[in-house]
């Protein structure tokens, strides 16, 4: 009989795979880039999805107004969740190649 190794995720790596589904992305494109399989994602954002919260809610972050006049002040508001974005895809990233074996986790320097 063979014997299946499950690999455990961390809760932070699980919250942010979570937080890029929420910002749109489709769930085999994030679950592909991370390297773990569609039905776990799928599972992991089943509660999220059954309760119908918001990734504002469940993750307590703030969302910030922009200041401005009209179309200076969505310009701002689309520039920081884009930024936002980007900064959570790259985190979440790195930590997948982390635990892929891909890169070694660098330590800081003192």
């Amino acid at each position: 009989m063979r014997t299946v190794i499950r690999k455990r995720y961390s809760n932070d790596f699980r919250e942010q795979a979570v937080a890029l589904v929420n910002l749109g992305r489709p769930v085999p494109e994030v679950a592909q880039e991370l390297g773990i399989g569609t039905s776990v994602l799928y599972r992991w954002t089943q509660p999220q999805r059954l309760s119908g919260q918001s990734s504002h809610t469940q993750f307590g972050g703030a969302v910030q107004r922009a200041g401005g006049e009209g179309d200076e002040a969505a310009e701002l508001r689309r520039l920081r969740k884009e930024n936002a974005h980007l900064l959570l895809e790259n985190d979440i990233l790195k930590k997948a190649a982390v635990i892929l074996g891909t890169q070694t986790q660098s330590k800081p320097v003192r």
